[in-house]
């Protein structure tokens, strides 16, 4: 019997299959790395020292840090308050069940089996349950992906073809067509949006632009043609609801960007969305590496769009967009778009569209193609018969193994002894510290003034007094025999975000801390809450002290923007627990 005690077994099972397929898949992507080693991407360094400082944060009993402490050789940088919580939280949650080695490459793979599912709830709307499997491997094996997971180790992004795909089906999503407006908006997926919503601002800052856009203008086209205000609805309550929930993070991230120096990002020449159009070349040699890594970028674009144009054409000339023609029709008009943004004539729209340069490199864009891609490529090649499904199914499995290899050879990075997970975790030991992030110094420091081997504590005469010559290129490094301190003192973290210096001075003077300056910090000296002097090249915080004995705390305060996002996150989550509900009774009430 197909069902027994209501529930369709066949298509169970179906699925189930399907599930294990994909699965299979992105275990299969991400077995190169596994097998033959992690790959040092772009990012590598900066993850990897995140999951660090978390993971020890949750050993000290503090869950959600805000400042790093081993960036700028121990000086320290706020950036969990700046970049997104969801991927330092699942890798320093990885590590409590396996060992460093494999964080990364679980990662990728959870990411990638994330992908390849969404990817496939998205298209078994629209095609027949296998071509929707098929689908959803090609997302995951899309040149993109694998450049993302193995060139540049963008976590963050790479979870961008889970939420993209699954913020496109709720948005087109129409389960009650005969009913009115308010039952066709609010009909079951308007609080799934929202939470996709607040997944993808809580992933990646780029992404959340990326997906805020797409939001609007996938509910706009929906609108139009179905002639309807109630995807324009749904995208409006899942938007609002779902950056409200985001909020405990996004309001300190935007508040507290005038307290560094986040234009840095966009502002360098490489990180201009100029400097990268598709194929782009450089006479400047500053840009060497930069236009070697778009040249590559461009390759797997132009291809991914070729996939995905030829898909398209065949789907069409087919005949097989006569159902869902809405669903067909938004789809379709990804890679045109995709397209026209990667080139000059865009440039308009970069410029006019709010935080939309914050992107950094069009190229971004074709995260948002690996769904469609996938669906196209699907639809075009799927018979009928079975035993063509067999042979595509077959050449196609050799066709993503031999991708995945391929990545391995191509994108790979390999690690230098210092970058590599045991030398990373070597100098975090050590408590040597890496490299400050440039956009999250203080507006008026520059990182690479930062000493090295520095005390927890100098004392010196004058606020602004240099603790090191300055070096070309490199940071300097300290030397006691310099003599640019009177006298040196240990600093002890007494607890997460609380430093502490106990001395006796012999004059009265400053001590310049190895700790960054940063509003968000409250010092106290001999229980006197005393200002930062702020005003040195290198960034780091110089406090007066007094002659004699000396208790300096510096402790981590709530700011008012802080208190502001966490209420508009809690009054968030009362509308998105009300928002579920009411879809919920709904949906018993009006049974589909």
């Amino acid at each position: 019997m197909k069902r027994i005690a209501g529930i369709d077994w066949k298509r169970a099972a179906g699925c189930a299959g399907a599930v294990a397929v994909l699965l299979i898949a992105a275990t299969v992507a991400i077995w190169p790395q596994r097998r033959l080693g992690y790959s040092c991407g772009h990012d590598f360094d900066f993850h990897l020292l995140n999951w660090f400082e978390v993971l020890d944060s949750w050993k000290r009993g503090l869950f959600y840090p805000h400042w790093a402490l081993s960036p700028n050789y121990g000086a320290g940088e706020p950036r969990f308050v700046f970049y997104p919580p969801v991927t330092w939280m699942l890798g320093a949650a990885l590590r409590l069940r396996t060992g460093w080695y494999f964080v990364p490459t679980d990662l990728a793979w959870i990411l990638l089996a994330g992908t390849g599912l969404a990817t496939w709830a998205l298209a078994r709307k629209l095609v027949p349950e296998g071509a929707a499997t098929l689908a959803g491997c090609a997302a995951v094996f899309s040149g993109y992906s694998l450049f993302t997971a193995y060139e540049r180790s963008a976590f963050g992004e790479l979870t961008g073809g889970f939420w993209i795909p699954l913020a496109l089906l709720l948005i087109l999503r129409d389960r009650k067509p005969a009913a009115g407006v308010l039952g066709r908006a609010f009909d079951g997926s308007a609080f799934p949006l929202a939470v996709v919503m607040a997944g993808a601002w809580l992933s990646d800052v780029p992404l959340g632009v990326m997906a805020s856009y797409l939001l609007a203008a996938a509910a706009l086209a929906v609108a139009v043609m179905r002639r309807s205000w109630a995807p324009a609805l749904r995208a409006a309550a899942g938007a609002i609801v779902g950056i409200g929930l985001a909020c405990f993070y996004l309001v300190p991230a935007t508040w507290e960007q005038k307290w560094v120096d986040v234009p840095q990002a966009t502002n360098d020449p490489g990180s201009r969305i100029e400097a990268s159009w598709m194929f782009a070349r450089h006479s400047d040699p500053a840009l060497e590496l930069h236009d070697a890594v778009l040249l590559k970028v461009s390759i797997i674009g132009a291809s991914m769009l070729a996939v995905t144009f030829a898909g398209l054409a065949a789907t069409w000339l087919r005949g097989r967009v006569k159902e869902k023609r809405d669903w067909w029709i938004l789809i379709s008009i990804f890679p045109f778009a995709i397209l026209f943004l990667q080139l000059p004539i865009s440039v308009l729209v970069w410029n006019v569209l709010p935080k939309l340069r914050f992107l950094q490199f069009p190229w971004r864009w074709f995260l948002l193609l690996e769904a469609p891609m996938g669906i196209f490529f699907a639809a075009a090649l799927w018979p009928a018969r079975l035993w063509r499904k067999i042979v595509i199914g077959t050449v196609c499995a050799a066709a993503f193994t031999g991708a995945a290899l391929l990545a391995n050879h191509i994108f790979l990075q390999p690690c230098e002894p210092e970058d590599s997970i045991s030398g990373m975790q070597e100098a975090y030991k050590a408590g040597t510290g890496f490299d400050g992030t440039d956009e999250y110094e203080p507006p008026d420091a520059d990182d690479s003034q930062v000493p090295t081997g520095l005390p927890g504590a100098c004392l010196v005469r004058q606020p602004t007094t240099q603790l090191a010559a300055p070096q070309p290129d490199i940071n300097p490094d300290w030397d006691p025999a310099q003599h640019t301190c009177e006298a040196t003192y240990l600093s002890t973290w007494a607890a997460p975000e609380h430093l502490r210096v106990l001395a006796d001075t012999p004059s009265a003077g400053f001590f310049v801390l190895k700790l960054r300056t940063y509003p968000a910090w409250t010092v106290t000296v001999n229980g006197r809450t005393m200002h930062q002097y702020d005003k040195r090249e290198d960034g780091l915080m110089a406090v007066p002290v007094p002659q004699g004995a000396v208790d300096v705390e510096i402790r981590w305060t709530t700011t008012p923007d802080v208190i502001a996002g966490r209420w508009l996150s809690g009054i968030a989550l009362l509308f998105a627990a009300a928002l579920g509900l009411y879809e919920y009774k709904r949906s018993e009430s009006h049974p589909r």
